[in-house]
């Protein structure tokens, strides 16, 4: 994302422009609950170009309170362009497409779904509850155009056993001494740190890489331009990466292992394999591991099963499109019933989001069918409120906790280094300096790292972190705790000084 953000500023911006003609958003540095200081804060969208992600699109549209509507009249009379569409949350898909029939047959905005594995958004099982009215595919003939960019060829190497730790190292080393650069992709963090750590002693440390969402934004922003750098100048990588490098990473390397995961993150993973059509020859291998842990993640875990099937179901190509839309037929058949959001049983609601926004029949006056024949005036009987308090673009919240990140890129006159914006953060000057505390909140993103629930407990646990200021939902990492390889850790992983306010 901030790659485009800065392809597009470069395109179109000038020295001498007045204001600013892109605004880069995607903090989930906000805390949940507004303080004075958020509110005076709050990011409106007020640019002619807004690239931010799909969460906070999500979230100016279902979101309760006052912070993210504000940013909602700004997606009329627009031109909307959504990046790697498959990757919208299972559970929105019928609230975005809704939302999205809405903004372009009654607010004129214009709608462009972009990715190589266009999910069938437009073909879902339950009709009546909304699916997306597509006008027609830019692409005239799509299956000319696979042809003609066809670069790499997928081989099932899923066995029953499945593969240990031992011999998916041994694989990835002997296609990184073969080809020069092997990308291993994997679902989970644990495994490509593990990888890492078993080939750490058998190559160059200099050729290896690791890559997860552990590592701040910036962190990894250093590390993907080592890594490219090293291809131009064909010098041998090795890079251990969790999915995170899928989608708009644009790198090439001469070879792929992609863990078993749905056929969407399977075709992703070839996109950063012999991207740029400079090998004759460039091979994806899809490998199933030996032990895996991803009942907590339905997304991969439900994919795995889907593209299992796909594989024995004869296609010569499983990135077909033929092949590609049999995956998502089946998906969402096996989904359609978390396609409205429903809501969860601790919730006090059992129905879903999507119906509280709707006909809401579990509304009191609904139940009341003399009474509704009586009445000659609609009522409003959506329960906007409650669906708005219960709304999570992330089935799994998280929390951001900001590093004290060195980049040893060089920072403009208007970046902010990661100790500068702690300061700032954590400064409690009698007089607020909004305009500073603003920049500050925009520029922490890309020194945060989103952590679950139960890693966020144990960093608390362990006084690995610290609130910015008593209340602000804002929290900073202690360095001892932030890995050079690996990024933050729930225990102390250097000897370096505590910093703190």
């Amino acid at each position: 994302m901030n790659k485009n953000a800065q392809v597009i500023r470069e395109a179109i911006e000038q020295p001498n422009d007045t204001h600013p003609w892109v605004l880069e958003h995607h903090s989930s540095i906000e805390p949940e609950h507004q303080t004075w200081h958020s509110k005076i804060c709050a990011e409106n969208w007020g640019a002619p170009i807004v690239i931010t992600t799909m969460v906070q699109f999500l979230e100016a549209l279902f979101s309760g309170g006052t912070k993210s509507v504000r940013r909602l009249h700004q997606l009329a009379n627009s031109v909307l362009v959504f990046d790697e569409i498959q990757t919208l949350p299972i559970n929105c898909t019928h609230l975005f497409c809704n939302a999205l029939n809405f903004l372009v047959e009654q607010a004129s905005s214009t709608a462009l779904l972009c990715t190589a594995t266009q999910p069938l958004l437009n073909q879902l099982d339950n009709i009546e509850k909304g699916q997306l009215t597509l006008t027609g595919e830019l692409v005239s003939d799509i299956n000319a155009l696979f042809n003609d960019l066809k670069r790499v060829h997928i081989e099932n190497c899923c066995k029953p056993s499945g593969w240990s730790l031992n011999e998916i190292a041994t694989l990835a080393i002997e296609q990184f001494e073969l080809t020069g650069s092997c990308l291993t992709i994997v679902n989970t963090k644990q495994w490509a740190q593990d990888l890492y750590l078993v080939c750490q002693n058998k190559i160059d440390t200099d050729a290896l890489f690791h890559l997860s969402t552990n590592q701040c934004p910036a962190h990894r922003k250093v590390i993907l331009a080592t890594i490219r750098q090293r291809l131009e100048n064909h010098q041998p990588v090795m890079c251990f990466s969790t999915q995170l490098i899928e989608a708009g990473v644009d790198i090439d390397f001469a070879s792929v292992i992609r863990f078993l995961a749905g056929l969407d993150s399977i075709a992703q993973a070839a996109g950063r394999c012999n991207r740029n059509g400079i090998h004759e020859t460039a091979t994806v291998f899809v490998v199933n591991p030996d032990h895996e842990n991803t009942k907590m993640l339905a997304d991969i875990d439900k994919g795995k099963a889907i593209t299992d099937r796909i594989m024995n179901e004869g296609f010569e190509d499983l990135l077909d499109p033929a092949a590609m839309a049999r995956y998502f037929y089946y998906y969402f058949f096996q989904r359609s019933e978390d396609m409205d959001y429903p809501c969860k049983d601790s919730q006090k609601n059992t129905t879903s989001l999507l119906a509280l926004l709707s006909n809401n029949k579990s509304h009191p006056c609904s139940l009341n069918d003399d009474r509704s024949k009586q009445r000659k005036l609609p009522r409003l009987e959506q329960s906007f409120m409650e669906a708005g308090n219960i709304f999570k673009a992330i089935d799994a919240p998280t929390q951001a906790v900001i590093v004290d990140y060195q980049s040893s890129n060089e920072l403009s006159n208007d970046q902010l280094t990661a100790e500068e914006i702690i300061i700032a953060l954590c400064s409690k000057d009698k007089v607020f300096d909004a305009e500073l505390y603003f920049q500050a909140l925009k520029q922490a993103q890309k020194y945060s790292v989103n952590v679950f629930p139960n890693v966020f407990e144990k960093l608390l646990k362990n006084q690995a972190i610290y609130e910015t200021q008593s209340g602000s939902g804002i929290y900073c990492l202690h360095e001892q705790y932030y890995d050079d390889a690996f990024g933050l850790s729930t225990e102390v992983v250097n000897s370096s000084h505590f910093y703190g306010c």
